[in-house]
């Protein structure tokens, strides 16, 4: 893979050119994409940057987020050749500090779940997961160092997770969604993948405009708990295997380290999730319902006719559920800095059928919180397996810092 940070330092030391950066990211792409199909179209003519903290960096961007020089077609025949007149804003904080665009990277559908041709890097015969497939992808296979998805259940830490790269989602809002194709407008959060988390810090933090994300040197030892979301039921035994492994690795590295249980309305807000995301869909994608329906991959028509029947009263009740739940979350950072659990259930699952479940993913997408997945276990094929470390809301600064401390835990076991 391509470390961002690591390619910032040769090109602010003047041992490689913005230039040079960009086009060994454009000969990655042309040897590794035929293969894995991470992008679904390409700059013809990537625009380098001599000035910005991402100048010499090739981005890709999910197909959901609005381009003005490509199309952003949604992972939809509804939207074939749509050029929109205008960037995304958060394309245009990338542009800003520097970053080339690569090109645009695959996507389901709408961003649900009817899955992607893209490959796993690490095992062609198993999902990239999704949403995000392409930007996991694209990261994975060393084709780009940076790359935009989102997430509205678990798009951007799971397939991080299948692919064995760093991902961020960051806390609500802090990336604007404006330009980004609404699936509910509630859950959609914009997010990194990158090698690893010092890179994510760098890239968000030069996305952003926010030193205080820069990693320091030295890393205090934070104190973690550990949940296992019962209510989400049992994982699968890799991903059993991954959170005992890196817990393992955070105690012997100086962490403190124990095991919390998520208070009952935690619980409760899982399992609202879907009806606050569904409700909000069918409003989202109410035009393309309405005139194109036929045209909607089945996974997601089917789940839309499914939850007509759902009630203003019931979103209502969702919305008050889960906000009594931040609050509650929010009281458990008073005991620690952050949190550990599973990033999936497992690894990857085999074949294209599937993106992978997000049932340990959902909750901290509607509690807005920052999450930050960090590769800790290779299953069997080569099948990497990630856990995702969990901050308090608005301490992305902490979240990144944190994982940094269990990704170099890991590195020494």
């Amino acid at each position: 893979m391509i470390s961002l940070a690591d390619l910032q330092r040769r090109i602010d030391a003047n041992e490689l050119s913005p230039d040079a950066a960009i086009a060994q990211s454009v000969e990655a792409v042309d040897a590794q994409d035929k293969t894995i199909g991470a992008f679904v179209c390409r700059a013809e003519d990537p625009r380098v940057a001599n000035s910005g903290p991402l100048r010499g960096i090739a981005v890709g961007i999910k197909d959901i987020i609005e381009t003005s020089e490509l199309p952003t077609e949604m992972g939809s025949s509804i939207y074939r050749g749509f050029r929109p007149r205008a960037d995304a804003p958060v394309v245009m904080m990338l542009k800003r500090a520097g970053a080339t665009i690569a090109g645009k990277t695959t996507t389901t559908a709408f961003a649900f779940v009817d899955p992607t041709a893209t490959l796993n890097p690490r095992n062609h015969g198993h999902t990239p997961g999704g949403s995000s497939s392409g930007s996991a992808a694209a990261v994975a296979a060393g084709m780009i160092p940076l790359a935009l998805g989102t997430q509205t259940g678990g798009s951007v830490i799971r397939p991080a997770a299948f692919c064995g790269v760093a991902a961020i989602k960051p806390s609500f809002r802090m990336l604007p969604t404006v330009g980004v194709k609404c699936y509910s407008w509630t859950l959609d959060t914009v997010g990194l993948f990158a090698a690893g988390v010092k890179d994510l810090a760098h890239g968000l933090s030069a996305i952003t405009s926010r030193p205080e994300l820069m990693p320091d040197a030295a890393i205090a030892a934070p104190r973690i708990g550990v949940v296992t979301q019962d209510f989400a039921g049992a994982p699968e035994p890799a991903g059993g295997e991954a959170l005992r492994i890196a817990t393992l690795a955070a105690e012997r590295a100086g962490a403190t380290v124990r095991e919390l249980a998520l208070p009952d309305i935690v619980a409760e807000a899982w399992r609202i999730h879907p009806t606050l995301q569904e409700y909000e869909a069918h409003h989202a994608l109410a035009w393309e319902y309405r005139t194109h329906r036929d045209a909607i991959p089945p996974l997601l028509r089917a789940r839309l006719d499914e939850t007509t029947g759902l009630l203003p009263a019931d979103y209502d009740a969702a919305r008050r559920v889960a906000n009594r739940a931040r609050k509650a979350l929010a009281q458990l950072f008073d005991d620690v800095d952050v949190l550990l659990t599973f990033s999936a259930p497992g690894a990857a699952p085999k074949g294209l059928a599937s993106t992978g479940d997000p049932r340990f993913n959902r909750l901290w997408t509607l509690m807005g919180v920052p999450c930050v997945n960090v590769p800790a276990y290779v299953a069997d094929g080569g099948l990497p397996v990630g856990v995702q470390v969990i901050a308090r809301f608005g301490n992305d600064a902490g979240a990144l810092e944190a994982a940094r401390f269990v990704e170099e835990a890991l590195a020494r076991l």
